[in-house]
């Protein structure tokens, strides 16, 4: 009998329960303007606040550096394009494998002429070359960093702390996209030598369209929404209540459970790639898989080639079974997978992810391997 099971946690979680009940009120009862000086108004505002102070508390930091977005691509947007613009930056060091919303921020800005790009040099893996960053750094001066901590298709860690103690050194201004950590990762930003990372409810079984930029105080920026006086008078618009209240509750239940669910989701990880490895010849894994430079949540399987390969996906979501996947950009023929271009691997290989959360389980696991192999072996025979 066929499963209905989801593994793409990295596109989006489910809503954690508690996480409803606590925006709840905010949605039928609460319904002020947060703006407005009268009861109503006011109950909302101290609402906003609190969630404001919750997220400073868990991350470390003061509550006047979180400012709260749609989510994790408007934050970026906003950290990458406001240091262009507040500190006349004319350089960013950044990587081939960065998510969009950072990829193609800095393509807009070097196509107006902005800035100039350099792209830090990668192995197999996904790995950053950390002399290759050094030696941009000491040949552009005052450059912005923009290097994601975890990749959102492969899953393979960068060392923030390293590359924050090296921006430190040349006076580089440093934003990470730690939207696929946040949440999963402790993030301690008065340890961290970072001046912006990033948060999107919806990574952390919290609510879709709401997010938060940490600006580190030291790091002014403009305001980068036209309009009232919101967000301290920098993102202009009426609050999403419920959703910010949401985005602090889903970030507090993800610190509180961090441990056990850390264990559970590596746990699945590791039974999956070790079932794939008994069960199907020639697979193998695109990024980093050891669980200390590995996303826990994401694994990206890597399949042999076969002529079906590009329908995967669709085979598997006959099966009831949620993935995302693709394969590298082979000349002339397909756009593909900018990130597994970027680690050259195989364009005949269909690489596919799975990504799990707490709700994730042991049976799930078994089940998706099942279907692969009845999937994929009589197309190697």
């Amino acid at each position: 009998m066929a499963m209905k099971v989801y593994f793409d946690n990295a596109a989006t979680t489910p809503l954690d329960p508690e996480v409803f009940e606590a925006m709840r009120p905010l949605m039928l009862d609460m319904y002020g303007n947060p703006s407005s000086t009268h009861a109503h108004g006011r109950e909302v505002r101290t609402k906003i606040e609190h969630a404001r102070r919750t997220v400073a508390q868990l991350l470390n930091t003061a509550p006047a550096e979180i400012f709260f977005t749609s989510g994790g691509t408007e934050a970026d947007n906003t950290a990458i394009k406001g240091t262009v613009e507040a500190y006349g930056i004319d350089h960013i060091i950044t990587s081939s494998i960065e998510h969009h919303a950072v990829g193609h921020t800095v393509e807009r800005l070097v196509a107006e002429g902005k800035v100039k790009a350099s792209y830090v040099e990668l192995d197999d893996q996904g790995h950053i070359d950390m002399d290759h960053l050094e030696q941009l750094l000491k040949n552009n001066k005052r450059s912005l960093i923009s290097l994601m901590h975890a990749n959102n298709e492969i899953g393979t860690l960068n060392d923030i702390a390293a590359i924050g103690e090296l921006a430190h050194e040349y006076d580089a201004v440093f934003h990470t996209d730690t939207v696929q950590t946040m949440g999963h990762y402790k993030h301690d930003l008065q340890a961290l030598k970072c001046h912006f990372i990033v948060g999107a409810g919806h990574k952390f079984h919290g609510p879709k369209g709401v997010g938060f930029l940490r600006v580190c105080k030291s790091k002014s920026i403009p305001r980068f929404i036209e309009g009232g006086g919101q967000e301290r008078n920098h993102r202009g618009g009426t609050e999403n209540v419920y959703g910010i209240v949401g985005l602090a509750k889903a970030l507090e239940i993800a610190y509180r459970d961090m441990e056990a669910h850390r264990k559970h989701v590596q746990g699945l990880k590791s039974s999956m790639i070790a079932q794939l490895r008994e069960h199907i010849p020639g697979v193998a894994f695109n990024g980093d898989i050891k669980p200390d430079n590995s996303l826990y949540t994401v694994l990206n399987v890597s399949f042999p080639p076969h002529e079906d390969n590009d329908m995967l996906l669709f085979n598997l979501d006959i099966n009831g079974i949620s993935a995302s996947g693709g394969s590298a950009c082979s000349s002339g023929a397909n756009k593909g997978s900018h990130v597994l271009t970027g680690i050259n691997a195989d364009p005949d290989r269909q690489g596919i992810r799975f990504s799990f959360s707490k709700y994730s389980t042991q049976k799930e696991v078994d089940y998706v391997v099942q279907k692969l192999v009845e999937i994929v072996e009589p197309a190697l025979v």
